[in-house]
């Protein structure tokens, strides 16, 4: 399975903006490691806004592209229909519920098969997740310490399309999120602009 190897730090430093919430993240950030102060071209922008979204997801070039091709054939405004297809991505609502710290955790505990999806395991990190689905730690999985820790100790999102189980350590999308409600620093709007050359 191909995964983005990149170091976390560096690449939101060159981005100019902290795609993983890590409060250090940013703190060696200057004017020559980072894009703050450099002219960009409008070519320029658009690749920093796509690179942007595929490291938010976790998500590399050719599956990118798919999701694009996806957001273009709907009926929605395609930049708000690519964000709502990556947002339900399994590994992205099991990051947002909780479970995991960051999404390259969330994507191996899905790979590891330690989520299950209305009862049944999924181990596809890119599964999407339809709205009403309930995704739930393995009951296994409940008496380790650092799965549960997390989910009763994170209150990174508490979002209103997600409604959380405490007891039963559990999640469910209860409807598609509104642009707005998305929380990350992107502008959709030059990426499908990139694509639509």
């Amino acid at each position: 399975m191909a995964t983005i190897r990149t170091p976390r730090f560096k690449l939101s430093r060159r981005l100019g903006v902290n795609i993983y919430g890590h409060p250090k993240a940013m703190k060696r950030a200057s004017k020559e490691n980072s894009r703050a102060g450099k002219k960009v071209s409008q070519y320029g922008l658009q690749l920093i806004e796509k690179q942007k979204l595929k490291a938010y997801y976790g998500v590399l070039e050719k599956q990118f592209s798919k999701y694009i091709d996806k957001a273009m054939k709907s009926k929605e405004i395609t930049g708000t229909a690519l964000l709502k297809l990556l947002e339900c991505r399994l590994d992205n609502l099991v990051y947002r519920i909780g479970f995991a710290k960051s999404i390259r955790q969330a994507r191996q505990m899905v790979s590891h098969g330690l989520i299950n999806v209305d009862g049944e395991r999924i181990n596809i990190p890119s599964y999407n997740v339809k709205v009403g689905q309930v995704i739930s730690l393995k009951e296994k999985q409940t008496k380790n310490e650092m799965f549960s820790q997390n989910f009763l100790e994170l209150r990174t999102f508490e979002l209103p399309y997600i409604e959380k189980n405490m007891d039963n350590f559990s999640g469910k999308l209860i409807r598609l999120p509104e642009r707005s409600e998305i929380p990350i620093e992107v502008n959709e709007i030059l990426v499908i602009e990139l694509y639509s050359k």
